[in-house]
C-alpha cells in the first residue's frame, strides 16, 4: 500500500537461525502479532507496514536482534514476551551494559531475558542479601544458581550452599526408604537439576564430594557459621519465621545470600507462619538487603505457565 513505510535494521554479526528461529518461526510470529511484513536478507532485517505498526515492531525487532547478538537462541515465546513488554510501555531494548554470566565449560551464555530478570541479577551483584519474590517459571532459582557458580569460578567465594525447607507440597509422601540423605533428596532435586544444567555432571559430583558445593535441607543450617560462601535459600515461602531468622543469622565473613520464594505457593499449615512474609514486612530499608519482585511478564517457561498464573491470581481475587 502507498502509505506503508519500510524500516531496515542491521543484523550484522547475528546468527540468522538464532534470530529467525526454525522455519522463520520468530519472524512469522513478529509479523502476525504486530501486523507488519518481515524479511531477512543478508545483513538486513526489513519491516514493512503502517507507520504506527512499524514503530512498535522496530522496537521489538531490535530487542530480538540484540538478544541474538549476545548468543541467545530465541523462540516464539521470546517474541511474545517482548511484544508484551513493548505494549506495557516500559521499552524492550536490553540495556547498554547487559548482565550476562559466562560459565566455565558451557558453550552458551546465561543472561536475563526480561527487565525483571535483569534487575534481579543486578541486585545480586550489588547486595549481600537479595530476596527474590515471584511466581513459578521466572528464573529465580536458576539465575541465583548461575550467579553462585560464577562467583565460585571467579574465586569470590570458596563454596556454594543450597538449602530448601523440607516441606511437602500439599501431599503426604509417607514413609520414604533409605538413609537420611536419601529421604531428603526428593525435596532438593530441583537444585541438583539447576546445577547439572550449568556444569558437567562429573564436575558437579566432584564439587559435592569435596563439599565445595553443598545441598542440604534448611534444618541442617542450625548452629553453623557460613564464611566465604554463596548461600541460596530456595522455596523460602515454606520456611517458618524462626527458620528464616536462623538462616539469615548464619551468614559469616565474605558471604552473600539469595532467598527465593513464591507467596502464592505457601505449603505451611498456617500461611502467616511463612518466614518469607515476615522478612518482606520487617527487612525493607536495611542497607545491603535488596528486594526484587518478579511478575508474570518475567515467566520464561511455556507461554501457558504465564496464562495459568494469571488465571489463578484472578480466581483468588474473586
Amino acid at each position: 500500500m502507498s502509505d506503508d513505510v519500510v524500516h531496515r535494521l542491521s543484523v550484522e554479526g547475528v546468527d540468522p537461525l538464532a534470530l529467525a528461529g526454525v522455519n522463520d518461526a520468530n519472524l512469522l510470529e513478529l509479523a502476525r502479532r504486530l501486523g507488519v511484513r518481515v524479511s531477512l536478507r543478508g545483513d538486513s532485517l526489513s519491516l514493512a507496514g503502517p507507520a504506527a505498526a512499524i514503530e512498535r515492531a522496530g522496537s521489538v525487532a531490535q530487542a530480538l536482534i540484540d538478544l541474538a547478538r549476545m548468543g541467545e537462541n530465541l523462540d516464539v515465546h521470546d517474541v511474545e514476551r517482548l511484544v508484551t513488554e513493548e505494549a506495557g510501555g516500559d521499552g524492550v531494548r536490553p540495556p547498554a551494559d547487559p548482565v550476562k554470566i559466562i560459565l566455565p565449560g558451557l558453550r552458551r551464555v546465561i543472561q536475563p531475558k526480561t527487565a525483571g530478570q535483569r534487575e534481579y541479577l543486578r541486585s545480586i551483584a550489588e547486595h549481600d542479601i537479595v530476596i527474590g519474590i515471584g511466581p513459578a517459571g521466572t528464573g529465580k532459582t536458576y539465575l541465583a544458581v548461575a550467579a553462585a557458580i560464577d562467583a565460585l569460578a571467579r574465586k569470590r567465594v570458596r563454596r556454594i550452599i543450597l538449602a530448601r525447607p523440607a516441606v511437602e507440597a500439599g501431599e503426604n509422601l509417607g514413609f520414604l526408604p533409605g538413609d537420611l540423605q536419601e529421604k531428603v533428596d526428593p525435596y532438593l532435586r530441583p537444585l541438583y537439576d539447576a546445577l547439572e544444567d550449568m556444569m558437567p555432571r562429573e564436575r558437579v559430583q566432584k564439587a559435592l564430594e569435596t563439599r565445595t558445593i553443598e545441598i542440604a535441607p534448611l534444618a541442617y543450617m542450625r548452629g553453623r557459621t557460613l564464611n566465604d560462601a554463596f548461600v541460596i535459600l530456595d522455596e523460602a515461602q515454606n520456611a517458618t519465621g524462626m527458620q528464616m531468622k536462623m538462616f539469615l543469622t548464619r551468614l559469616g565473613v565474605n558471604s552473600r545470600a539469595v532467598i527465593t520464594g513464591d507467596k502464592t505457593q505457601i505449603d505451611l499449615p498456617i500461611r502467616e507462619d511463612s518466614g518469607l512474609l515476615q522478612v518482606e514486612r520487617i527487612l525493607p530499608g536495611i542497607e545491603g538487603i535488596g528486594f526484587v519482585y518478579l511478575g508474570d511478564t518475567d515467566v520464561v517457561r511455556h507461554r501457558l505457565v504465564r496464562d495459568i498464573i494469571r488465571a489463578y491470581a484472578e480466581d483468588a481475587q474473586g
